[in-house]
């Protein structure tokens, strides 16, 4: 009688160490659950909304107004010190001596094969005919 007294109590401590993990380790805080967030204002969506979304939306919006107040000044387009400046920019030349085809390929690599030669056709006749073309 006794040992079946111990079995129980050793399940029940089992059973409780079970129930304990469960919860700790699969069933995760319920602050975890929010970790996604959707504004309203951005997704259209209705409905309730916390003060902190309605305060954010308010911020941007007068963050854009403020923005959109931005004037500026084109005056100096018309100044004669901008007109009289003149472009001397310099052309640049390649000399075919830059580098590598690919510098990251490694090296020795670069040593190509020679091309296939390629065929080349006659430029068609008055009458559209390839070489000795036309109608006889």
């Amino acid at each position: 009688m006794f040992s079946n007294i111990k079995n129980i109590i050793i399940f029940v401590v089992i059973g409780g160490i079970l129930v304990f993990v469960y919860i700790y380790f699969f069933q995760g805080n319920p602050e975890e659950d929010n970790l996604i967030f959707s504004d309203p204002l951005v997704s259209g969506e209705t409905g309730a909304t916390d003060g902190a979304s309605i305060s954010v939306g308010r911020d941007f919006i007068s963050l854009l107004l403020n923005i959109k107040s931005i004037t500026l000044n084109d005056s100096i387009f018309t100044d004669p010190a901008f007109i009289t400046l003149r472009d001397s920019s310099i052309i640049l030349i390649q000399d075919g001596t830059e580098g590598r085809p690919n510098p990251f390929a490694p090296i020795g690599s670069e040593v190509t094969a020679p091309s296939a030669p390629t065929a080349s056709f006659p430029a068609p006749g008055p009458l559209g005919g390839g070489v000795g073309g036309g109608v006889n």
